[in-house]
């Protein structure tokens, strides 16, 4: 029997939303999936319309991939993805692994995705970015100032894109550095031509040393277009910028300063001791404890987003189960 007039143009709202999805990335047992289920509950407060889909490498253990199902999450298993084999010394060891986020561009069932790192919250709805124009990779201006860019000539001369005018790029270094976006947020259209074309190309880039995040920026180069900080405020912003941040006014903070992790927070490690800096971690934990927000809690004030599109038949070839421990 065709559907009535109703549920065919339920289904095709539904398709048309799925269409659309946040996603993050995880790797291994450690503690990083506390970072996760924050994003899936402060997600869930802005009263998102899309779902959180969590990338996880084979080494995610099955306990946590059932705690991000309990959250409501859409796991999706991914094969690691190395660099060539070089002596790049990265900015951080685990850089390493973040390559694998490439992975991500294969998920072509949304047709465009919000990326969002796990030491991110959001504190207001951003789904109108996935408005923007397509054709167009959206990423947030990273800062050169903090010392793990010390072997950059933007940290050795002081200039930083955040405030050129500040310390002007000598003409005897040529052309300015293209602008350079921090890749804990991004905009991206999943593409499997795209895909095989990062994949691709990483086999004969030589890494560098802020690992995919350089490489991300080589290869989008064209096609970027800077949105503001308040898309993705990089803690040490605070700091070496103020006058460019209203935190009242900010959706969305980046703890990835050293020390800044909510859930390992000490208050010791530098500038972890200010009180924008206590005021933030303190509003990850409330989110983070609030039961509220739980995914099964909230099912009970209405048909979340996920379950809704189960029952209609449309995720359900999307998830994917948890693997045995």
């Amino acid at each position: 029997m065709a559907p009535t007039l109703a549920s065919a143009t339920g289904l095709a709202k539904a398709a048309s939303i799925s269409s659309r999805a946040y996603v993050t990335f995880l790797a291994g047992n450690g503690d990083y999936v506390k970072g996760v289920v924050g994003l899936a509950k402060g997600l869930r407060k802005v009263k998102t319309a899309y779902p959180l889909v969590v990338a996880v490498l084979p080494d995610v253990p099955a306990e946590h991939r059932r705690i991000l199902e309990d959250q409501g999450c859409i796991v999706r298993e991914i094969e690691p993805v190395n660099p060539p084999e070089n002596q790049t010394q990265f900015a951080m060891a685990y850089y390493v692994i973040n390559y694998s986020k490439l992975r991500i561009w294969e998920f072509v069932e949304y047709s465009k995705m919000i990326y969002l790192d796990g030491d991110i919250q959001v504190f207001s709805n951003i789904d109108h970015l996935f408005d923007l124009d397509d054709g167009y990779f959206y990423a947030v201006m990273d800062c050169f100032c903090e010392k793990t860019w010390s072997n950059s000539p933007q940290y050795k001369i002081g200039y930083c894109q955040q405030c050129p005018e500040k310390v002007k790029w000598p003409a005897e270094m040529g052309p300015a550095p293209p602008l350079y976006f921090n890749a804990g947020m991004f905009v991206f259209e999943p593409c499997l031509s795209v895909y095989d074309d990062l994949l691709t190309t990483l086999k004969i880039t030589t890494p560098t040393s802020f690992a995919e995040q350089d490489y991300l920026n080589m290869f989008f180069r064209d096609i970027y277009k800077p949105i503001p900080p308040t898309y993705n405020l990089v803690l040490a912003m605070l700091w070496r910028h103020p006058e460019n941040i209203d935190l009242q006014r900010t959706n969305v903070v980046h703890y990835c300063a050293a020390g800044s992790k909510p859930w390992r927070y000490t208050g010791k490690e530098e500038n972890m001791d200010r009180e924008d800096i206590k005021m933030l971690v303190k509003k990850w934990w409330d989110i983070y404890n609030d039961e509220s927000l739980d995914y099964r809690n909230s099912s009970a004030n209405g048909q979340p987003f996920t379950a809704a599109l189960s029952e209609a038949g449309v995720v359900h070839h999307f998830i994917t189960a948890p693997s045995a421990a």
